[in-house]
């Protein structure tokens, strides 16, 4: 019987999502040249029950078999919520102008760090939309879990870019050694228990201070200088002695 996928399994996840029936997310390229035609795909890798995807398709993962292709069908609720009357708010049109933006209606933009809409501008006031722009509708993902995760290091980074949105310096030995700054630690407090829970390996900092970067750096590019100058050291007495042959010939 084939191997079926369970909650905390890694997996690399294939996906389309469709709202209205037109693409809006994907990480396939023929779907993703449908938005953007230079767009690239990416690699994604999750662990299952998460919610490292949206909720309800990060459930219809499970008990799902490698290499096949599904599809489920979300409702609001277990995608991206009902739409909320509260979140059309009113906002002097003197914030906007300060930024340098001239909204108006239609246009999406982000606001601290928000997708909103601008619903319609009158005199000095600009009434916005903070809904998410999927919110109130049935979404559609089709899906091909394209295997299990095993190597290690895959799934640290795998982590890492899912909850620090970047992949710091590190060391695996009994628990993942980040090396950087202190100001890291509220990083490592923050999500050493999770990394626990699905690794069985917690995140430890290895503080390194800016001068010792610095030190670091400068160390290196010294090393690479001394190289290049042996280098080419070598090839002047390389060429030194091809001359001096051919002189005797």
């Amino acid at each position: 019987m084939a191997e079926t996928i369970a909650k905390n399994y890694f997996i690399e996840l294939k996906y389309t999502g469709y709202a209205n029936n037109e693409i809006f997310d994907s990480n396939i390229e023929n779907d993703m040249k449908k938005l953007n035609p230079n767009s690239k795909p990416i690699k994604t890798i999750i662990a299952v029950g998460q919610e490292m995807v949206v909720k309800g398709l990060d459930k219809a993962l499970e008990g799902k078999e490698l290499e096949k292709e599904y599809e489920t069908v979300l409702s609001p609720k277990e995608s991206f919520g009902e739409r909320n009357k509260n979140l059309i708010k009113t906002i002097p049109l003197k914030a906007f102008t300060e930024k340098k933006v001239n909204p108006y209606p239609g246009l999406v933009l982000t606001l601290d760090d928000i997708m909103v809409k601008i619903i319609a501008v009158s005199g000095g006031r600009v009434i916005v939309d903070f809904n998410n722009p999927l919110s109130g509708k049935e979404i559609k993902y089709k899906f091909t879990i394209l295997r299990k995760v095993i190597d290690e290091k895959e799934k640290i980074e795998a982590l890492f870019l899912v909850f620090l949105k970047f992949i710091p310096d590190y060391e695996i030995k009994e628990n993942i050694i980040i090396k950087g700054p202190k100001a890291f630690e509220i990083l490592i407090k923050t999500f050493s228990e999770k990394f626990k829970e699905l690794l069985g390996k917690s995140l430890v900092l290895e503080e390194v201070k800016q001068e010792d970067k610095t030190k670091k750096s400068k160390e290196t590019k010294e090393e690479k200088v001394e190289n290049k100058e042996s280098h080419e050291k070598k090839e002047d007495h390389e060429h030194h002695n091809h001359d001096h042959s051919n002189e005797h010939k």
